[in-house]
């Protein structure tokens, strides 16, 4: 009697996937788990041979990570920032989305890549392109607006523009490629019940689209939790960005700067943490909406 079973081949295919997610993912995790809970202790002076040792400290590093203030200050600079690049990114993003796929639009295709293409060059050289832009020796804005795009009070909106003119293309792809997957028939028997383009717009596309428009403002808000490249690459053209401006420029000079890699790894969980209760707190919150669930 032949003997039914899989066997061993379904966890041979699933070799690869398991060991690239334990060294890059679940290792990783676990040492920052184990480094937060550590410190160093210095013994005397600190020299000689076993004066400095590593001790098991607890929940201290993240009881300092909590009450630092210059993390908070971070989180305040970065919700702001968020703010402003997830209402004017996402808008725009389904605006375009419902313009592409409109039936009198013209040129779709050339308008889409050149909507995607700002989200295809690398964060860094986008940034480094717009400070550039921004700097008064070099920006020809300079002489049509009179504006320190660099100053205290315009350098979040210069780092949004940043975000937005680079986020847009991704959002819209995803919302456009699911208007493209609607029945055109809901779109013509609206028609036939006197709808305008724009009210097929409203109450056609836009319900339809909730969940995706849902699962691209997770993702953005995650994105928008981890800032860094933006303010890492302006701030050498300016002094109005400080080395702890966003929570991870904040874990990168504890790290990096300072050498206080407990420290750094206690703010990350601290951080990954906000980031998850901000994450399921907003799928929480619109998921009865967006798909129909208690």
């Amino acid at each position: 009697m032949k003997r039914s079973g899989r066997g061993p081949w379904p966890y041979l295919f699933l070799t690869p996937a398991m060991v690239l997610f334990t060294l890059f993912l679940a290792v990783p995790i676990g040492y920052t788990v184990y480094l937060a809970t550590r410190r160093t202790k210095v013994s005397g002076l600190g020299l000689g041979r076993g004066a400095r040792r590593e001790v098991f400290v607890g929940f201290d590093n993240f009881a300092a990570a909590l009450a630092d203030t210059e993390l908070w200050r971070g989180w305040l600079r970065v919700l702001g920032y968020g703010a402003l690049v997830l209402v004017v990114m996402l808008g725009l993003a389904l605006l375009f989305a419902l313009l592409l796929d409109s039936a009198r639009v013209r040129l779709a295709r050339f308008s889409r890549i050149a909507i995607f293409l700002p989200y295809a060059v690398p964060g860094v050289a986008a940034t480094l392109l717009w400070g550039f832009l921004y700097l008064p020796s070099l920006s020809p804005i300079r002489d049509v607006l009179d504006v320190d795009f660099l100053g205290a009070t315009t350098v979040t909106y210069s780092m949004a523009n940043v975000a937005v003119w680079g986020g847009v293309g991704f959002n819209m792809l995803v919302l456009y490629t699911t208007l493209r997957a609607i029945p055109r028939d809901l779109y013509e028997a609206a028609r036939l019940d006197g709808a305008s383009e724009l009210q097929i717009a409203l109450r056609v596309k836009i319900p339809i689209l909730a969940p995706a428009i849902v699962l691209t403002t997770v993702f953005s808000i995650i994105a928008t939790i981890q800032v860094f490249t933006e303010p890492t690459t302006l701030r050498p053209l300016t002094n109005t960005i400080s080395s702890t401006w966003s929570p991870l420029m904040k874990v990168y000079r504890d790290a990096f700067v300072t050498g206080d890699l407990y420290s750094a790894a206690a703010t990350s969980i601290v951080i990954a943490a906000i980031s998850l209760v901000l994450s399921f707190g907003f799928l929480r919150v619109v998921r009865h909406h967006a798909f129909r669930e208690g």
